[in-house]
């Protein structure tokens, strides 16, 4: 464990967040990438956990205890998938086993960012300069049914027509949304 790289790597997602993911956006019908981030920051809703080596029991405690003392917590892996296809697969599979009541909580999603993903225009215009040398992953863990039901309501507002014509996310929505509704019906 090294404080000083965890402290470094909470500000950078911080500064991150405050430079891609709070401004206002035209590519988001005029919304930030993400509308509800600064919130979280400000309301000290946003947990970290950080990860040395491979160990899925770290991951499968957060998701198996997520009690909503966070909005989202970020698992910063440092030993993460080398593989950025491989890594997102894995998530997909570790929302249907939570879907599938594989672990405790059944009303959680994760989703992640891989170093080696292809850069997401509509979100970073490439002119943050990061500050932490050290490469890692990231784990967002969160409610489902809290992340789809403000999702609903952004999307009223126009906010995916852009994301949607450009980037094939729509897959990715459906089966988030599929999954809450099996939750919400008892199905899930």
């Amino acid at each position: 464990m090294d404080a000083s790289l965890e402290e470094s790597v909470r500000q950078e997602i911080k500064d991150w967040s405050k430079h891609a993911l709070e401004q206002p956006n035209d590519m988001f019908s005029g919304l930030p990438a993400c509308p509800y981030a600064q919130k979280a920051w400000e309301d000290n809703r946003v947990g970290f956990s950080f990860l040395y080596e491979k160990n899925s029991q770290t991951l499968t405690t957060l998701i198996s205890q997520f009690d909503d003392r966070y909005d989202v917590v970020v698992l910063i892996d440092f030993d993460f998938e080398e593989d950025a296809e491989e890594f997102h697969e894995s998530l997909e599979r570790i929302n249907m086993a939570i879907s599938e009541g594989v672990y405790v909580q059944k009303d959680v999603w994760v989703m992640g960012f891989h170093p080696y993903d292809d850069p997401n225009e509509l979100i970073d215009d490439n002119t943050f300069s990061a500050s932490v040398n050290e490469p890692y992953s990231m784990i967002f863990v969160q409610r489902l049914s809290k992340l789809q039901e403000s999702s609903d309501k952004i999307k009223k507002l126009g906010y995916y027509k852009t994301y949607l014509e450009q980037y094939d996310v729509s897959q990715m929505l459906k089966k988030r949304q599929e999954t809450y509704r099996r939750l919400q019906n008892g199905n899930g």
